[in-house]
This record gives C-alpha cells, structure tokens and sequence, in this order.
C-alpha cells in the first residue's frame, strides 16, 4: 500500500516562499505522477501541479511563474517551491500520487498566508 506523507505547511506572511515536500512509501516502483493540489476554505480541491515520472510537468495558472514543482524518481518524492505567495493561496495541500491506475493521497498540510 502506497503511503504518502506531506511535510513544510505553515504561515508565511504575503510575498514570501514556503517548500512543500512529499515523500512516498510502500512502493516497489516509480510512481507514475505525484503532485499537489489543494482545498480552501469552502472550496474544492483544485490542481495545483503535477509531474510524471518523465518530467513532464502541469502547473495550475495560478501556479505559474510562482510555482515549481521537482522531482525525485529515485526516492519517489516530490517537492513543491511557492514564492510570492498571497493571501489566497492559503487551502490544505494535498501531495497527490498516481499508479497503475490507483490514486493515492497524503494527509494534507496547512499552509496560511497571513501578516
């Protein structure tokens, strides 16, 4: 059973930089995409970037330009740098997995931006 477990949520005042990073267990192989997403308050979870095992990347447009998501194959973690954040990117981030047609999620962690 594939586990995976998210670490760096926190606050951060507007305008900063947070890394997010995941790391998954339980698994034999690389892991065909891992990547985050994320649920506000109120609102529905939402993409926030994806990448495959390839390096092929998606990014939200909100992400763009602020955003960038890495990758580890080797230890099947995946990191997330967010830069010039703002008080709307505040939501739980969910690290995101998905393999031979399962999907997997990790527990989410908190990140709030805030003066």
């Amino acid at each position: 059973q594939v586990q995976l477990v998210e670490f760096g949520g926190g606050w951060v005042q507007p305008g900063g930089s947070r890394r997010l990073s995941c790391a998954a267990s339980g698994s034999p192989e690389s892991i065909d995409a891992m990547g985050w997403y994320r649920q506000a308050p109120g609102k529905q979870r939402e993409l926030v970037a994806i990448i495959t095992a390839y390096g092929i990347r998606t990014d939200a447009d909100f992400a763009k330009g602020r955003f960038t998501i890495t990758r580890d194959g080797a230890r099947n973690a995946v990191l997330l740098e967010m830069n010039n954040l703002i008080y709307e990117d505040t939501a739980v981030y969910y690290c995101y997995g998905q393999n031979r047609g399962a999907t997997y999620w990790g527990q989410g962690t908190q990140v709030t931006v805030s003066s």
